[in-house]
């Protein structure tokens, strides 16, 4: 089952080949989808496409930067390789050159060693430079991805943490509920004891009955313990659930806000106002998971 994976992480990773050494460094923020920036050297600018590629098949959604540093040994003492062909063709060029001018001396063979492209130089194998960073690309990856699991576990934790304690004042508000809506039934007697003598005694009550169902939070309470399973579920099933959390935490919102405006208590209204700060709070961390 894919844990749930937090989208704020760092890794780094070096290696030393025979051709020379490479660095990558990976870091994720949050983001509402997937953004890579990739910052190459200009000798690796062939590894920008699959190395998005390889982004975009382990990692689901968050802005990353990700960076390249490749140094390239120098090459050990060895045959010197010659153009013969270069060779040649710059003889004859010297020799008609030396036809044209007195003044132009023979050159020696130093001289045509030093001339460009006469001596070849050894690179590393583009395709094994390819191979080896690509390699270790992958190997950075994984050691993000297992921090964006470490972190992700602490965030699920921390939710698992608030969704007990709405949890709680659900039970605790649905417990109260038989006492404050008897309690209001008596003010609302109380207040209008005065006027029972204008006021027909069954309009009074049927009164009292529909100021009692506007007042009923019983189903709010419901939707309540409704969002806190699914939330729940989706930490269990992990993966990228950071969306369908983000949406959960509007219903949330939206059932404490008619649960404070339906209030008629002041145990009420204090339970709504901690069911605010506690989803503002699981909002905010649900921002960071994936």
């Amino acid at each position: 089952m894919p844990a749930v994976q937090s989208m704020t992480a760092f890794a780094r990773r070096e290696q030393t080949f025979p051709w020379g050494s490479l660095a990558w460094e990976v870091r994720s923020v949050n983001h509402r989808y997937l953004e890579t920036q990739l910052r190459l050297p200009e000798s690796a600018r062939q590894l920008e496409m699959p190395a998005r590629e390889l982004l975009r098949e382990r990692i689901g959604r968050g802005k990353v930067d990700c960076a390249l540093r490749l140094h390239t040994a120098r090459a050990q003492p060895g045959p010197l390789v010659i153009d013969e062909e270069a060779v040649r063709r710059l003889h004859e060029a010297c020799v008609r050159s030396a036809a044209l001018t007195s003044d132009l001396g023979a050159p020696t063979t130093l001289d045509l060693l030093r001339w460009p492209g006469v001596l070849a130089e050894q690179h590393p194998d583009e395709d094994e430079v390819a191979r080896d960073a690509l390699g270790l690309l992958g190997a950075t990856i994984d050691e993000l991805l297992a921090m964006r699991a470490r972190e992700g576990a602490t965030l699920a934790a921390q939710l698992e943490q608030r969704l007990a304690r709405i949890e709680a004042i659900v039970t605790e508000v649905r417990d109260s509920l038989p006492v404050i809506i008897d309690a209001h039934r008596q003010r609302l007697h109380e207040r209008v004891a005065d006027f029972v003598a204008t006021i027909e005694p069954q309009r009074l009550e049927q009164e009292i009955v529909l100021l009692a169902a506007r007042s009923d939070v019983a189903e709010e309470l419901d939707r309540l313990q409704s969002h806190v399973r699914e939330a729940r579920h989706s930490l269990h099933e992990g993966g990228s659930c950071g969306r369908r959390l983000d949406f959960l935490m509007q219903e949330f919102n939206r059932e404490a806000n008619t649960l404070a405006s339906k209030s008629v208590a002041a145990q009420t209204t204090r339970s709504a106002v901690e069911l605010k700060v506690l989803i503002e709070q699981m909002r905010e961390q649900v921002q960071n998971i994936e």
